[in-house]
């Protein structure tokens, strides 16, 4: 089985992050995971909701990293795409909770956009992303 292993990168004397990583360094095998929606595998949004789209779309994620035979602390990157950054905003402590349900303390290095509009309609939030496997 080939090795594998993130690690993250913090340069010297820059503030520890909270909730992300600014860098992380991998080995192994990549698997790029196409922008995941808060649907169901009906194709249906499963709330209008932020939060529960959020949720959702990390679901998604993680579905297909597992799928792949990885696991949630193999992501090694992750970029989130909202519609309104105030929403999200005013989300954090939700979402956060949510996170650490499906994530634990695993930050993987992230960016958050904000996006005047999603392909999928009624979609406020977008996650894709990149894991490293064994």
């Amino acid at each position: 089985m080939a090795e594998h292993k993130l690690q993250t990168i913090l340069p010297e004397g820059w503030p520890r992050p909270r909730g992300f990583s600014h860098g992380v360094l991998a080995t192994g095998r990549l698997l790029f995971v196409a922008g995941q929606v808060g649907w169901d595998r009906h194709g249906r949004i499963v709330s209008p909701e932020l939060p529960a789209q959020f949720a959702q779309a990390l679901d998604n994620v993680l579905a297909v990293v597992r799928t792949a035979g990885g696991r949630p602390e193999e992501i090694a990157s992750l970029t989130v795409f909202v519609t309104d950054k105030r929403l999200y905003l005013s989300s954090q402590r939700e979402i956060g909770a949510l996170w650490k349900d499906r994530m634990g303390r695993h930050y993987p290095a992230m960016a958050l956009v904000e996006v005047a509009g999603l392909v999928e309609e009624g979609a406020l939030v977008e996650i894709q992303g990149m894991a490293v496997l064994p």
